[in-house]
């Protein structure tokens, strides 16, 4: 999973990071406000970790201003000192998913990490072993994709692919998120690959208004599937 983690202490953020990619996550660290807020114009994530108390504008107006902004609600988990119910109030009433209260244990942590992201995955369509999407069927368990009944072949980065797209409708998701979450690449690998493989996609499913969805590329950020709500 790809976590952006907004914390200045450093120390803190080193450990926090630390216990995050021995988990088997990835974890891009910022440690001021404005880094991630003018990095999240271009680039996406599983999940955000981020503190209250910061050096240019506090968490929580952090915390309004992605779900002002973002096209898709990402899971947010609040780590900071303040633990009073009023604050933890304010925060979930603001939009947070979830709330920990410093000093952050590994266990709780990741615990916490995975129970927010587990149920936004159920939000999405992804919580049991097939996942519907008219006219499409994703068989989970025995990675078989269909349309109109009819199985469709795809390579395995095919279907890895089309299952990331179809788990993240109407959600622009960046190159370098794609990279990571279905090549296991750094963002330093040749992004054509991504362009060659949504090429085939497309054709293969004919990801087109006529079968109610659309997939585009978003200039300079990634790709979005959308499932349109009148078929052309």
């Amino acid at each position: 999973m790809r976590i952006a983690l907004l914390e200045d202490d450093a120390d803190q953020a080193e450990l926090m990071q630390l216990w995050l990619e021995e988990a088997g996550h990835a974890c891009s660290h910022f440690n001021t406000s404005q880094s991630f807020l003018k990095d999240q114009r271009r680039d996406t994530y599983d999940l955000l970790i981020l503190d209250w108390e910061l050096p240019d504008i506090d968490g929580l107006e952090v915390l309004k201003r992605v779900r002002r902004t973002q096209d898709w609600p990402i899971p947010i988990l609040f780590a900071t000192q303040r633990g009073q119910e009023q604050h933890i109030v304010e925060a979930l009433e603001s939009g947070a998913d979830d709330y920990m209260a410093k000093p952050i244990h590994r266990q709780e942590m990741l615990a916490r990490v995975n129970a927010v992201t587990r149920r936004a995955r159920e939000d999405y369509g992804d919580g049991g072993e097939v996942l519907g999407f008219e006219p499409y069927e994703i068989d989970l368990q025995n990675r078989v994709v269909k349309m109109n009944g009819d199985e469709i072949k795809l390579s395995n980065k095919e279907y890895e692919l089309l299952v990331f797209l179809f788990r993240n409708i109407d959600h622009v998701v960046s190159r370098n998120h794609l990279l990571e979450s279905v090549w296991g690449t750094s963002p330093e690998v040749n992004t054509r690959t991504i362009d060659t493989h949504m090429s085939r996609i497309r054709n293969k499913l004919s990801l087109n208004p006529e079968n109610g969805w659309r997939l585009t590329s978003i200039y300079q950020h990634g790709y979005r599937l959308e499932r349109l709500v009148n078929k052309a």
